[in-house]
């Protein structure tokens, strides 16, 4: 293999002649190699596009020639194309704080730059990674920056599933507005709902964290960049920050404003925290509806089966013809990852020293995955599951029927004791509700049509609608 030297603080080393990595990026991947994991890609294209802006404004405040500029500007376009991406190589468990990382881009954005120029890869003489790549910038900065900018993109994505789950349960809602069946309290008979009432329920839950996630990402608008090593803003223009913010905005296309306070931007993630935990709080309730569909799903000869769930492929190995609720099971699984993700971030956002919490790496790691393949799992739920639903209304009826809880119906008219004793006695002879009242003659048949009407059990007021 082709070798070129190279050199750093530490001494020289030989970097493979086609890479554009330099000599940073190779001692990180000689120390670094734990994981297998590099960084995701909307973490790593909001670094170049830090990059990218930090060259423009400094070709306009004149702290760099407009050729030089212009060719960083190019590289990190290039990238962000998608190409060279083989080349960032640094593992997700890394040098604190994310400093391979910010090298890692540096040297590949100084590298192909050059060749922009007219030289070659390791003439830094040209395009320096530091002096002119990482000009006016901090890994200290960069990277709680780049992490913001990568969750404001992907919760865009997240927001418009979120957005469509919601909808196909109000669609659902809608669907199975007359569908009456048993409720279930403790997993026991309850009072008749109907299957769009259950599924109303569902889309206001989806609903509610939509709203609270974009409220816990709406905070992650305002960037610390600027902040230099500590937030001091050491070695920056007076200008850059405004400028920096200014033309991230124009670049990403998010209303994006500067910190009020950049040590605080530094020194804390609780906005990252914040996301993560709404995420988490969305799982927690996603894994109730999914484990719903498996229970109303259950059978279909020996469950509950109200639910009629798509088969999108078979079930068992060894018994023909069985199909199980596979996309519920999978959504139960990646919620599972989100909480665990977020533990994970809860322990790196409270792990900070003084001007800096160095976990940053991990942090932009486990926030981009969960936002990533949540709203993937999220979205193939409801486009393989929730929108190919079908009810079983003629089992819902049946066991809405056979529910012991109808005796609550009678509380007004015959007294809490009296309703018990005919709960108790359904029970013992497997007879109805009706019958077992006529029998002791506390009401009138006329009377028991009317209080026993199912649909009236699922709308406020009393049963007795005559009266």
């Amino acid at each position: 293999m082709e070798t070129r030297r190279e050199h750093d603080s530490l001494g020289e080393k030989d970097v493979p002649a086609s890479a554009y990595y330099g000599i940073q990026t190779l001692r990180a991947m000689e120390n670094f190699n734990a994981g297998g994991l590099p960084a995701r890609p909307a973490f790593l294209e909001a670094t170049v596009r830090i990059k990218k802006a930090a060259a423009i404004v400094h070709a306009e405040l004149g702290l760099m020639a407009p050729e030089m500029s212009k060719a960083i500007v190019t590289a990190c376009e290039e990238v962000l194309a998608g190409q060279w991406r083989d080349q960032f190589v640094v593992d997700i468990f890394q040098a604190g704080a994310g400093t391979s990382h910010n090298m890692n881009v540096n040297e590949v954005l100084a590298n192909r730059a050059a060749e922009l120029l007219g030289g070659k890869k390791g003439d830094y003489s040209l395009v320096h990674p530091n002096d002119h790549v990482n000009r006016s910038q901090s890994t200290n900065d960069v990277v709680p920056t780049a992490i913001r900018l990568a969750a404001l993109t992907l919760h865009k994505e997240l927001d418009g599933t979120l957005q469509r789950l919601s909808e196909s349960f109000r669609g659902k809602s809608a669907e199975f507005s007359a569908v009456v069946k048993s409720g279930r309290t403790h997993l026991q008979d309850a009072t008749p709902v109907t299957l769009g009432q259950e599924f109303s329920g569902y889309e206001n839950c989806v609903a509610k964290h939509r709203d609270k996630i974009f409220e816990a990402a709406d905070d992650l608008r305002f960037l610390g960049i600027g902040g230099s090593a500590v937030g001091t803003g050491l070695n920056t223009h007076p200008d850059y920050a405004s400028r920096m913010v200014f033309h991230l905005s124009q670049i990403t296309g998010f209303e994006l404003e500067e910190s009020a306070n950049l040590f605080e931007a530094m020194q804390s993630l609780a906005p990252f925290s914040a996301l993560s935990g709404a995420l988490r709080n969305l799982a927690l309730d996603m894994v109730r509806i999914a484990n719903d569909f498996r229970l109303l799903s259950s059978g279909p000869m020996t469950g509950m089966a109200e639910l009629r769930l798509p088969a999108v492929q078979p079930g068992s190995s060894i018994m023909p013809g069985k199909v199980n609720p596979v996309m519920a099971e999978m959504l139960d699984m990646a919620c599972f990852q989100v909480i665990g993700n977020d533990t994970a971030v809860s322990y790196a956002v409270q792990a900070g020293q003084l001007e800096l919490n160095v976990m940053m790496p991990l942090v932009a790691f486990d926030l981009c995955w969960t936002l990533e393949f949540f709203s993937k799992a999220l979205d193939s739920f409801r486009a393989r599951c929730v929108d190919g639903l079908k009810a079983d209304e003629l089992r819902c009826q049946s066991y809405a029927q056979r529910s012991l809880a109808l005796v609550t119906a009678l509380n007004p008219h015959i007294g809490y004791e009296k309703a018990a004793l005919v709960a108790k006695e359904v029970l013992n002879s497997g007879r109805s509700v009706s019958d077992v009242v006529l029998e002791k003659g506390w009401l009138s048949e006329a009377d028991l049509k009317r209080i026993m009407d199912l649909k009236g059990m699922t709308k406020p007021g009393l049963t007795d609608r005559s009266a």
